[in-house]
């Protein structure tokens, strides 16, 4: 029996590293049972650039890789906020105008009232975190439908905006700062050095948890995949910083421009805080808790209330932030600023991506790629000379084909048991 005792306490058996092909073999049996992830974006944008390139030669040109990125930035900063409360289940129907609300903020700030740009850019955050933290107290609290609330918050905010550009009026943003973030480009060695940086870092992050996992037993990815995960992604970053290292001006005796846009970094290095602060934090699990049953989640000991303001609090910060890109790239702010087909498109890239309408699945990676696509859409139909009423039916049923996708992957979960 002593022998027997001895045994028992022994080091846990290190759990055998499966293979590529049976890791294959599993990825294909989540997707068949509806865990799709990210696939279906990927897939679209795939077939879209492929469309648009045979189709115009120009949409693969160095000039219009670039201008995807900034045409894009501000839809996608704002959806991955709105990744937040539709994780709850949750809409934010006012995040298009309280961007707008927080451009006016910093433009009057800077330009009216002569502050420097980094004062008018913490009263334009400022600003978003107290919307977001009225319209949550509104939902959580006094127990109104988000929708109704941010409703009239959309309403409500257009009519804040007219008020802070004296009834139409259009405020010009000179400062150099300012400007830079959506027009300006970094060095081509600095490019290079952000991407040496971005792949170690990843490179790092995959191979300690690989190890830690192996070292405690746990079932893991087999090395060969986690290597060729990081090969893909140097590959990837590597050919975009070399196409935005290519000179796109055509007269370079005025104007040189070639390198990466500075809001292409701005964008990364958020997605890296909100996908650590959502993947590797007890917040980030409150959230998915919160999202998947909120009685549950309230049984457990979280406080629902508090996780559902905070969401609206992130959601409306970074539309202020989307808010801060758009003054830049138009060098001005004016009643339209996040009016128009800016919540449309954010909600769309988010649900475009991956993130569920019903709560409880997402992640803001799924920002990223659905506002890649939607950007991918506006520029290629652009190209092709489209009218602006064919690109919004043709997102339209993108967004529907998504919230088809997401549907078929909630019932085949729930058939197979998996959700």
């Amino acid at each position: 029996m002593t022998t027997t005792a001895v045994q028992k306490e022994g080091p846990a058996a290190v759990a055998p590293e499966p293979s590529v092909g049976s890791h294959v073999r599993n990825y294909w049996r989540r997707v068949r049972g509806g865990d799709m992830g990210a696939l279906p974006a990927v897939a679209g944008l795939i077939v879209l650039c492929t469309v648009f390139a045979m189709m115009r030669p120009s949409f693969l040109s160095a000039g219009n890789f670039a201008n995807l990125f900034t045409q894009g930035a501000a839809v996608t900063l704002i959806a991955m906020g709105l990744v937040f409360v539709l994780l709850l289940g949750e809409i934010d129907l006012s995040a298009g105008f309280a961007s707008g609300v927080c451009a006016a903020v910093l433009a009057n700030v800077v330009t009216v009232l002569g502050y420097p740009w980094y004062v008018a850019v913490l009263a334009a955050i400022v600003t978003g975190v107290v919307i977001g933290t009225v319209l949550g107290f509104l939902v959580a609290k006094i127990g109104i439908p988000s929708f109704v609330v941010t409703l009239a918050g959309f309403l409500a905010f257009q009519g804040i905006v007219l008020m802070l550009m004296k009834e139409g009026t259009n405020i010009s943003v000179r400062d150099e700062t300012l400007v830079a973030i959506a027009n300006r480009n970094l060095s081509p060695v600095l490019g290079w050095a952000l991407l040496a940086v971005a792949v170690a870092g990843y490179a790092a992050v995959q191979l300690l948890r690989h190890r830690n996992r192996a070292a405690r037993g746990l079932l893991t990815d087999p090395l060969a995949v986690v290597l060729a995960r990081i090969a893909a992604l140097a590959v990837i970053l590597g050919i975009a910083v070399y196409v935005l290292n290519l000179e796109r001006s055509r007269n370079v005796l005025v104007v040189s421009l070639k390198g990466v846009p500075i809001v292409v970094p701005i964008i990364a290095v958020l997605l890296i805080v909100w996908t650590f602060v959502l993947q590797r934090t007890s917040y980030g699990r409150h959230i998915y808790a919160v999202g998947g049953n909120t009685e549950a989640a309230r049984r457990a000991g979280i406080n629902v209330d508090r996780i559902r303001i905070s969401v609206f609090v992130i959601c409306s910060s970074m539309a202020a932030v989307g808010g801060i890109v758009a003054a830049s790239r138009a060098n001005s702010v004016d009643p339209n600023t996040g009016g128009s087909n800016v919540l449309l498109y954010a909600v769309g890239a988010a649900v475009i991506g991956g993130t569920s309408l019903f709560g409880g699945k997402g992640r803001v990676l799924d920002a990223v790629l659905g506002g890649a696509v939607v950007a991918v859409i506006d520029n290629g139909m652009g190209l092709m000379g489209y009218s602006a009423g064919v690109k919004y039916v043709v997102t339209g049923v993108v967004l529907l084909l998504a919230a088809s996708v997401d549907a078929f992957s909630r019932r085949r979960s729930a058939a197979t048991g998996t959700r």
